[in-house]
Parts: structure tokens; C-alpha cells; sequence
């Protein structure tokens, strides 16, 4: 089984050799916040698959926040290079909970710390993200346990 980084590398030879510059350009972008995560700090060090997912996770993140930056700025012609890198981008991910299954996460953890109220919220959404893998948005998380917690 090959690593997530590994699939990367392979892929950017194959977008290379057919001059796919939409996924060429994702993929050298996502390679080098790799790289930049693994040598941030004083020693170097090798990420495991977990680590270069939440990596992918935030390229493709950015990727949609500067599509939707050229939306608001009239450039259409941006927009969709965007979008096509962050799709490629995505094919990497792992799939994400769908809404019905995170709100039952949230469920489980919520009735697991039932007594504690509203002061258990970190610990309910830190352990819903664990559950929940690195593809889960933090945000939405965080809204479903307080509403959860407060009512």
C-alpha cells in the first residue's frame, strides 16, 4: 500500500508527461506545503498519512476561499482553475461523514458527557474529531456540539 504522498508524486508524473496544467499546478502546490510541513521546525520530519491529508485538506481549503474570492471580485475565468485544483486535490481525501452520521457522533459523545454541560464542550468536540478524521469541518462540528449541549 502506498502512501498518500507517494499516490501524489506518481500523479504529478502522470499530469506531467499529459501536460495536465490545471492538476500539475495542484499537485506541485500540495507537494510543496508537504515539504514545508516537514521541515518546519527544528528537525525534519517524515508525516504520516493522517498529517498529509490535513495538509490536503487545507490546500484544498484555500483553494476554495480563493475561488470565492474571484467570485466576489468578477473573474470568472479564475474561478474555475480554482475549483479544478481543489477537485483534484480532493480525489485524495478520504470520504467525509455525511451530516446525519456527524450528528450522531455528536450525539454519542454529548450523551457520554451528559453531567458536564457546556463546560465539556472541548473535550465533546475533540472527541468527535477524532471520530470524525481530519476531513471534518471544525466549524460545523463545533456548531452541532453547542446546539447539542445547550438544548
Amino acid at each position: 500500500m502506498s502512501t498518500v504522498k507517494d499516490q501524489l508524486q506518481q500523479a504529478l508524473t502522470v499530469a506531467m508527461k499529459a501536460r495536465d496544467e490545471v492538476a500539475l499546478s495542484a499537485l506541485r502546490q500540495a507537494l510543496a506545503a508537504i515539504a514545508v510541513a516537514e521541515t518546519a521546525g527544528k528537525e525534519q520530519v517524515v508525516l504520516g498519512d493522517d498529517q498529509v491529508v490535513a495538509v490536503l485538506v487545507t490546500e484544498a481549503r484555500k483553494h476554495h476561499e480563493t475561488a470565492d474570492a474571484f467570485v466576489t471580485a468578477g473573474r470568472p475565468e479564475k474561478v474555475e482553475r480554482e475549483r479544478a485544483e481543489a477537485a483534484v486535490l480532493e480525489a485524495y481525501l478520504p470520504a467525509t461523514l455525511s451530516d446525519d452520521d456527524l450528528k450522531a457522533v455528536v450525539a454519542e459523545e454529548v450523551a457520554a458527557h451528559a453531567g458536564d454541560g457546556m463546560k465539556a464542550m472541548g473535550k465533546v468536540i475533540a472527541a468527535v474529531r477524532a471520530k470524525a478524521g481530519p476531513t471534518a469541518d471544525g466549524a460545523q462540528i463545533a456548531a452541532l456540539v453547542k446546539a447539542a449541549l445547550a438544548g
